[in-house]
């Protein structure tokens, strides 16, 4: 220490030391500070002294002194923060350049990874065209795909389809009689408390609008959303994160939703085709910051089939509970029957009474029924089976924006301009109207939740109706800053799920 011990110690090589200083010392290193050897407490040997005043150190005796002592703790006080203050700029300048390195390679990943989609997009397309005649020949080989097309097209719905589809309505219709609403069913005065627990922006910002929203029969963790930006988002809820981004459509993408038991999902965009989407996994890449932007663990999309029926806008998608089959509604006044497997239209059903194009369009429950809406401001029911249609439900006085079938089996939800019309398919009649909104503000979303003892509406804001409630609001979410275009219920109506014409998808429910 240089100064005088005030409590002297000697070590067994001899070598006088403070015993504060040597203790701490060994207790850090375990051996004598001058001979290296190992050294221990108990080694040392203490020395009486007289205690003494230590006198104060010469160049604190008088006042320059002090001054001097003062001058250079000063001086070395002010050369210590210097040396932090450029420590500081080294360290910035370092993480600055690191940031800049990284967002050049987040661009160059993003950059790859489009061309990569694109890629994949052009290749499934070269794969379902096929190749041209060589010069100077006739085209034998697009005569011989034609006609197969044209044969699978005329086929219709046949007759073993109809089957499947009687045997699984007849097995719904009859579980549907004996079910109960589940135990597990949220309560009104739980949805009365429910909250906007998440908001994600999954779509681009210069095309704002997300059209629709499905969640994951089997992975309720995924949700698949469409935009007006002609993508498809699957976000995976639980990691809050975008799993895949599908690329393709050339317009808004108007209607998606998985196929149940399947790793497959259709959409339908406004550029006048559908797409069946089937899910693959591409492993891990020479670029090892991939997997951070668009993949879950690799996880991607790649489309099976483009399906080009209709002559205009595709309006509406939904898939039959079978899980084999789909249709799509159009503007073009038809819509088609497609099986999956295949991604053949068995069918495309025209009829000279349907003056204006489709809206919307859904399944019944039990898969025998299609629901349609139109700009014609009717309703329209179809038997599957036939293809014809056998009711139309008027009052609506604009177009039908949109439409639910209740899993009661015997109620429908239709949504225009003038409010929500509810149905009873038995009778038919028009049973009850509600109207959540002034005049001038469309209603353009309904939906059932899977007990159908609650209905979502959507329009300026998002509301759900208790059925038992006597059609009574229980709760209403006034926190979207666009009008609402798809509503959807989680499972025993514990969450909703809302979109709207911004790029953020909104999940309501109660604490997680």
């Amino acid at each position: 220490s240089g100064q005088t011990p005030e409590e002297p110690v000697v070590s067994k090589g001899g070598h006088l030391f403070e015993k504060r200083l040597i203790t701490k010392h060994l207790q850090e290193e375990g051996k004598c500070p001058v001979t290296g050897e190992a050294l221990a407490a108990e080694d040392l040997t203490p020395l009486v002294t007289n205690p003494a005043v230590k006198p104060r150190p010469p160049a604190a005796a008088s006042i320059p002194g002090l001054l001097t002592v003062f001058q250079n703790e000063w001086d070395a006080v002010m050369l210590e923060q210097y040396s932090l203050r450029e420590q500081l700029n080294s360290v910035r300048q370092e993480l600055s350049q690191a940031l800049y390195q990284h967002d050049a390679a987040c661009r160059v990943i993003a950059r790859l990874k489009e061309e990569r989609d694109l890629a994949r997009t052009a290749l499934a397309n070269a794969q379902l065209t096929p190749a041209g005649p060589e010069v100077g020949t006739k085209r034998p080989a697009e005569e011989t795909t034609e006609e197969p097309a044209k044969k699978a097209k005329a086929q219709g719905i046949t007759a073993e389809v109809v089957a499947a589809m009687t045997t699984l309505s007849k097995e719904l219709s009859k579980s549907r009689k004996k079910r109960q609403a589940p135990p597990t069913l949220a309560t009104p005065e739980e949805i009365e408390k429910y909250t906007c627990i998440t908001s994600q922006p999954l779509h681009k910002t210069a095309k704002q609008g997300i059209t629709c929203v499905d969640v994951h029969p089997g992975n309720k963790d995924l949700v698949a959303t469409s935009g007006v930006d002609g993508n498809v988002v699957v976000f995976n809820r639980k990691e809050g994160k975008i799993t895949s981004t599908i690329t393709g459509h050339t317009k808004k993408v108007t209607g998606v939703q998985f196929v149940k038991d399947s790793d497959v999902l259709v959409s339908c965009s406004a550029d006048k085709s559908a797409r069946i989407w089937k899910q693959t996994r591409h492993f891990a890449s020479l670029i090892v910051y991939a997997s951070s932007l668009n993949t879950d663990d690799g996880a991607t999309y790649d489309m099976v089939k483009k399906i080009s029926e209709h002559s205009a806008e595709i309006t509406a998608i939904s898939v039959h509970p079978t899980s084999k089959y789909f249709i799509t509604a159009s503007a073009d006044k038809t819509w088609c029957f497609y099986d999956i497997e295949t991604a053949l239209c068995l069918t495309q059903v025209q009829n000279s009474t349907v003056m204006e194009g489709f809206t919307c369009a859904t399944f019944h429950p039990d898969g025998l029924i299609l629901g349609t809406g139109t700009h014609e401001n009717l309703v329209r029911i179809w038997d599957v089976k036939s293809q014809e249609n056998v009711a139309k439900f008027e009052g609506h006085k604009s177009m039908i924006t949109s439409m639910s079938f209740s899993e009661n089996g015997y109620h429908l939800a239709t949504a225009a301009a003038d409010g929500v019309k509810l149905w009873d398919l038995r009778k038919p009649k028009n049973f009850r109207n509600l109207t959540p909104y002034p005049q001038g503000v469309m209603t353009t979303a309904v939906k059932f939740d899977t007990s159908g003892q609650y209905l979502a509406v959507g329009g300026s804001d998002a509301r759900i109706y208790g059925v038992k409630q006597d059609w009574n609001v229980v709760q209403t979410f006034s926190d979207l800053p666009k009008s609402v275009t798809y509503t959807l219920f989680g499972d025993d109506a514990k969450s909703l799920y809302v979109t709207s014409m911004d790029h953020n998808l909104r999940v309501y429910g109660g604490e997680e």
